[in-house]
């Protein structure tokens, strides 16, 4: 086990409210259950745009942080990784389809690359549990990283490296990665959750600090990088 250095820090929800926060979580959702529509997404971006698509546990708290990132033109919650068609939001909480709740990125390449992102994506989670992401727990929070094209995979897997070789996390990267094939965008009251429900009890508790934590995290990382 790596011993800890600077980039160690606290983790994003200590263990001992992560079943009452789980519980929060689903009830709250419930209150927001009204539409229940999902689409699929057209992965051909606008001339001038590119796409990337990560998940990284709850698609709140990822929208949230891809937003907040200059060149970052869009984000949209979303399900991809999976096999069945139109998964509605109960439906992958049920842990069959086989998706992965997943933030679809449109950036401007000319203000920020590929790779950056991929920084990004290793920065604002924990890539080293398996099915779980702070009080989340199951395949459809699990970590991964979809490329469009051999190239942007062999970009990621050179981040992951940077980042093992810097020591962040001291467990091994356990992220998928997976061809982006098929994404469908979640249901309307899940987009721009956390914009829309400042108060809510999920974000305060988890999404807001995991959002503050990544901040810290990535203006340290930059500041190593120059």
């Amino acid at each position: 086990m790596a011993s800890k250095n600077k980039f160690t820090t606290l983790p994003f929800v200590t263990l001992g409210v992560l079943f009452f926060l789980s519980t929060v979580f689903y009830f709250n959702c419930q209150l927001f259950n009204k539409d229940t529509s999902v689409q699929k997404v057209n992965l051909q971006p606008v001339q001038g745009q590119k796409i990337a698509a990560f998940a990284e546990g709850c698609f709140w708290c990822s929208e949230h942080i891809f937003e907040s990132i200059p060149g970052v033109t869009d984000v949209i919650s979303g399900y991809a990784g999976g096999h069945t068609k139109n998964p509605t939001y109960e439906l992958v909480n049920t842990e069959t389809t086989g998706h992965a709740e997943t933030v679809l990125v449109y950036y401007d390449p000319s203000k920020i690359d590929y790779a950056e992102l991929c920084r990004i994506f290793f920065l604002s989670h924990d890539p080293t549990t398996p099915n779980r992401q702070g009080p989340d727990e199951g395949s459809s929070y699990r970590s991964i990283l979809f490329y469009g094209t051999e190239e942007e995979r062999i970009i990621a897997k050179k981040i992951q490296e940077e980042i093992k070789g810097k020591q962040i996390w001291k467990n091994p990267i356990v992220t998928e990665y997976q061809e982006l094939k098929e994404f469908y965008s979640a249901e309307n009251y899940h987009q721009n959750f956390i914009q829309n429900n400042p108060n809510q009890s999920y974000v305060r508790a988890v999404s807001m600090p995991r959002y503050v934590e990544f901040q810290s995290k990535y203006e340290l990382y930059k500041i190593t990088m120059k």
